[in-house]
């Protein structure tokens, strides 16, 4: 009996050595894949590839891909190879390899690799995940939803949230208080994308604790659980993962969101309910397969058309709307806000411009009077080249394709990721780039830069559907602070400002705290 346990655990443990050894060879090799293509490459180490900082959590991922472009710039390379844990990606560094990506040859480059499963994780099967055929016919049906014309029929309701914004900086000023700007802007926005995307009153600027704004922010919390989860999308292949119904959204997220726009969908088409929003068009896109101008949900025959979103693809659009609406918008107002605080220069030639546009409108908000203010974009536009909510543009290669002028060829699955913050913060286009100066953005200025060195929202087929809704809302929550209250840093600002590393969207360690001064 001895024996055999000895052999037993001899076996074994040689079984378990081989197996290690298998797997360390395994991955040594997975670390040659851009060697053997011919890419100049860094230097990966087994479990963490190139990116030991970011999957310890001591670098944003904007950060890690921003050293890679600076990295490869330095040797004077146009691309590079770079491996996410074992996993490798393909990064260019030349804007004209970026445009071919983004753009030119498109069809080589049209998903964004990311994972999706729409029976398992049916919130996962949005606009921006979905893939080939499925995303085209997509983005044909969503396109009509964020036209100028649509943009004019949501602005009001989006105005009204406006006014609960100023009665919190009000109350901010009055009591000398200074504010977390974020978290309050992040209010605002959950409030405006509720109003839009769900025709709900969400109540967040009046309760910080409200279930929509509670449930918003889960979505972009990242723990060392979430890391894990994320390196797993990158390592295992997704229809593995698919196999094991594996879910990258919290579950109590999925129930929360699937239950509130449910609730929403019946409530509308049980009534007939009619609102200027985003709902409304989904809906009709449910109900009629198409959006049309009219007030109605369903046809007079009441026939579904033959095109139409069933109530998870609905479900999926309403979802990532609500995201990207609050999350980016809140983080492009908080950090132009850190610029203008810091820069009052800035800020007073802002002010002016939004007092002049005001006049023109009778002193109040509307859409024509947002479109007018040419500052205030190049304010933003600034802010997004310094502070980009999504720092690292990825593209799946979905057929094999050879790089414009050199023999290197990526192969069918290879991952893409394109450094945004790496070109926004790159001297050779934006001379002395830690200074905030809008007028970077002037119509002459910009024709002085290669085109793709700024790309905050994408570029080419797959540009962001929604950007003018987002800078639409930044607009108009910069113009109601701004118009009533002078902005100063608070010294409860981290300073120098540091990027949170545990935030999947940019944002600011310890937040941006303001102190606020009401004028007259």
């Amino acid at each position: 009996m001895a024996i055999i346990t000895e052999s037993f655990i001899y076996n074994s443990v040689a079984v378990l050595a081989t197996l290690v050894v298998g797997i360390v060879a395994f991955l040594k090799w997975r670390l040659t894949y851009w060697t053997r293509v011919g890419l100049p490459t860094l230097n990966p180490v087994i479990l963490f590839g190139d990116t030991k900082d970011f999957l310890l959590g001591r670098r944003t991922v904007g950060e890690q891909f921003q050293d890679f472009y600076n990295e490869f710039k330095s040797k004077g390379v146009r691309h590079g190879g770079i491996y996410l844990g074992p996993s490798p990606f393909y990064v260019p560094v030349d804007p004209e390899i970026v445009k071919c990506i983004m753009q030119t040859d498109f069809q080589h480059f049209v998903n964004h690799g990311n994972y999706i499963d729409e029976k398992s994780d049916p919130l996962s099967g949005h606009l921006f995940n979905l893939e080939d055929a499925k995303w085209r016919n997509m983005r044909v049906k969503l396109t009509p939803t964020f036209t100028s014309g649509k943009m004019k029929m949501m602005f009001q309701t989006l105005a009204d949230c406006s006014v609960g914004l100023g009665d919190i900086m009000d109350g901010a000023a009055s009591n000398h208080a200074p504010v977390d700007i974020k978290d309050v802007l992040g209010r605002f926005t959950t409030d405006i994308i509720g109003s839009v995307a769900f025709g709900l009153e969400c109540n967040s600027l009046k309760n910080p604790d409200a279930v929509f704004r509670k449930y918003g922010k889960k979505v972009f919390e990242i723990g060392f659980t979430d890391r894990i989860k994320l390196l797993l999308l990158f390592v295992v292949p997704h229809p593995i993962l698919r196999v094991f119904k594996y879910k990258f959204n919290k579950s109590d997220v999925e129930r929360f969101f699937m239950k509130a726009i449910r609730d929403t969908v019946e409530y509308r088409e049980k009534n007939n309910l009619y609102r200027k929003d985003f709902m409304h068009l989904l809906l009709q896109l449910k109900n009629r397969g198409t959006v049309t101008d009219d007030e109605k949900i369903k046809d007079d025959n009441g026939k579904t058309g033959e095109h139409s979103l069933t109530m998870n693809e609905l479900a999926a659009q309403a979802f990532v709307f609500f995201l990207a609406g609050f999350e980016t918008s809140s983080t492009t107002m908080t950090f132009a806000l850190y610029e203008l605080a810091t820069n009052p220069h800035v800020q007073e030639k802002l002010r002016e411009e939004i007092n002049t546009v005001l006049v023109k409108h009778d002193d109040k908000l509307t859409y024509d009077g947002m479109m007018e203010m040419t500052y205030m974009e190049k304010v933003l536009h600034e802010t997004l080249r310094k502070y980009p909510p999504v720092p690292n543009l990825t593209r799946e290669c979905t057929k094999d394709y050879t790089i414009s002028g050199t023999n290197i060829t990526l192969k069918r699955g290879d991952k893409v990721g394109i450094p945004a913050l790496g070109l926004h913060k790159d001297p050779e286009y934006y001379p002395d780039p830690e200074k905030f100066d809008p007028e970077r953005f002037s119509e002459e200025n910009k024709k002085t830069r290669p085109a793709f060195t700024w790309i905050p929202f994408g570029e080419g087929p797959r540009l962001c559907i929604g950007l003018r809704f987002g800078m639409l809302q930044s607009k108009v929550g910069l113009t109601v602070l701004l118009k009533n209250f002078k902005i100063k840093l608070s010294k409860r600002t981290k300073l120098p400002l540091q990027l949170d590393k545990a935030a999947f969207v940019t944002s600011a360690e310890g937040g941006i705290w303001l102190d606020v001064e009401k004028l007259e």
